[in-house]
């Protein structure tokens, strides 16, 4: 193989691991939750940590690479991400694995925010768009294998195992990068924006805290309110500091293009949409239907293969056919699909989310391509870094406020749809927050076995109207969220923007 493809190849393992591990955690949680006694919102953070300090820190890490070098910063990354999986395995407690998936992220950013850029940096012309359309297509097959290969792996082996695999494949990884890839830097550095990485790493720190906090209690909860405050003002000062700041970490001249606020509002949408939906589909096969992670994964399968057999035929179209034509559409299907699998009921079973996985795994399919050569492709090489930083911030943003909003919505529609089926029945008196906590943490047979037989019938078919109902709820969210994305995207995305290479 000539020797520039392997960087491609390099960069392809390292965001295939990175992002295989926003999903492939997915199927796993239902025995997380069981082996460390994990509560519904010690699941949420299994999933946020990494992605919250994945979007935290993708932008300074940007910076980082731009002054030091990107092929350093993506060697430390896979360093810090393979440790961080090896601390996820070992984890003993709910809280250790938190705590390890934030190390992993951090690895994560450093991968993810170096990727496009080195990308950007070996190749022009027509390699380049080879180049995107891999990468684009690895990053949809990504997060589409996750849920199987998770399930397998949980199945065949246990949860430990699907962070454990991380280890072997880092470090082959990290060999092949300081002997095979070429360093690039960008040709002026930027000064690294520490004010701005702090005002914005706790602003989305507090709100996604905060959004959580009102899930497990109230939106009146005095922790929320002070969570949405502090948002507020540390993003406000985070906008401030970077308006005035000479050599911003987050260049917000850059939205006033059209194709590049177009790119980041698709790739919020993408991610906060089907992506974030992930662990509820997972609650529902585990928790609701009593599939284990390897069946719920390969029902997940319909969704994978339609958006690995798209995702690899619209990688070859990526530098043919205009990205709105793509990303637009794309996401409107993703939308389709959601929305597709409303009417769910109690009585439903899992082919009831046929129809809606292949619309929305197709549409996934489409997005992801173009996207990936659309966040570089306004700027200069000299910008990438930054660029790309930007983009992949949208993404985890995405997923971590997606996960979060939806979970409160989750646990308060299943509460107030308890109040409503137990009002004036012999189990009134039980406490509804305290069943929906129980039930969103795959509790539900432990809760039912203490409750007297002659109203366990009754108390299991009001879970299952509820959660049928608050899933219904969250198609119809996640779905308005995807077809806002994709008409937006339509719209803004525009080839005149792009900027030419040699």
């Amino acid at each position: 193989m000539n020797r520039k493809w392997w960087t491609l190849v390099i960069v392809c393992l390292g965001t295939f691991m990175l992002l295989l591990d926003v999903t492939i955690v997915m199927v796993a949680l239902p025995d997380i939750e069981r082996d460390l006694d994990a509560s519904f919102t010690q699941l949420e953070w299994v999933t946020d940590a990494y992605a919250l300090s994945l979007a935290a820190l993708l932008l300074t890490s940007g910076a980082l690479s731009d002054r030091f070098g990107r092929r350093l910063i993506f060697g430390l990354g896979l360093a810090v991400f393979t440790a961080g999986s090896a601390l996820c395995g070992a984890a003993n407690s709910a809280e250790m694995l938190v705590g390890s998936r934030a190390a992993q992220g951090v690895g994560g950013a450093m991968l993810f925010a170096t990727s496009l850029a080195l990308l950007a940096a070996n190749y022009q012309g027509k390699d380049r768009g080879i180049a995107f359309g891999v990468w684009g297509a690895v990053t949809g097959i990504a997060t589409a294998v996750g849920p199987i290969l998770g399930g397998a792996i949980t199945t065949g082996i246990s949860w430990r195992g699907i962070f454990y695999v991380n280890v072997p494949v880092g470090v082959i990884a990290l060999a092949l990068t300081f002997w095979l890839m070429r360093e690039s830097k960008a040709p002026y550095a930027r000064r690294i924006d520490w004010a701005g990485m702090i005002t914005f790493t706790g602003g989305l720190f507090a709100l996604v805290y905060g959004v959580t906090e009102a899930g497990e209690t109230s939106w009146t909860d005095t922790t929320a309110l002070w969570c949405f405050a502090i948002a507020a003002v540390l993003m406000i000062a985070f906008v401030v500091i970077e308006w005035r700041i000479r050599e911003p970490m987050f260049d917000l001249d850059l939205f006033r293009v059209p194709t590049f606020l177009g790119g980041s509002i698709a790739a919020f949408c993408m991610n906060g949409s089907m992506f974030a939906m992930m662990l509820y589909f997972v609650l529902y096969l585990q928790n609701q239907l009593g599939f284990s992670a390897l069946d719920a994964g390969l029902r997940l399968l319909v969704f994978s293969a339609a958006t690995m057999v798209v995702a690899t035929i619209a990688g070859r179209l990526t530098d043919r056919v205009p990205a709105r034509w793509m990303i637009g559409p794309g996401l409107v299907l993703v939308g389709a699909g959601l929305l597709t699998m409303t009417g769910l009921s109690a009585d439903s079973s899992w082919t009831h989310l046929i129809v809606g996985f292949v619309l929305a795994g197709i549409g996934a399919g489409l997005v992801n391509p173009p996207l990936a050569s659309t966040a570089v492709g306004v700027v200069t090489v000299a910008r990438s870094g930054m660029a790309s930083g930007i983009n992949n911030t949208f993404r985890q943003v995405g997923i971590a406020v997606g996960i979060a909003v939806y979970g409160t919505l989750f646990s308060s529609i299943i509460t107030a749809d308890l109040k409503e089926q137990l009002a004036g029945s012999p189990g009134d008196g039980v406490d509804p927050s305290a069943i929906s906590g129980a039930v969103s943490g795959g509790q539900e047979a432990k809760l039912l076995d203490h409750v007297p037989a002659a109203y366990r019938g009754e108390l299991s078919d009001a879970i299952g109207v509820a959660f049928s109902d608050a899933m219904n709820h969250l198609f119809v969210i996640s779905g308005g969220v995807a077809i806002v994305g994709g008409v937006a995207a339509f719209f803004l995305i525009r080839s005149k923007d792009f900027v030419q290479t040699p």
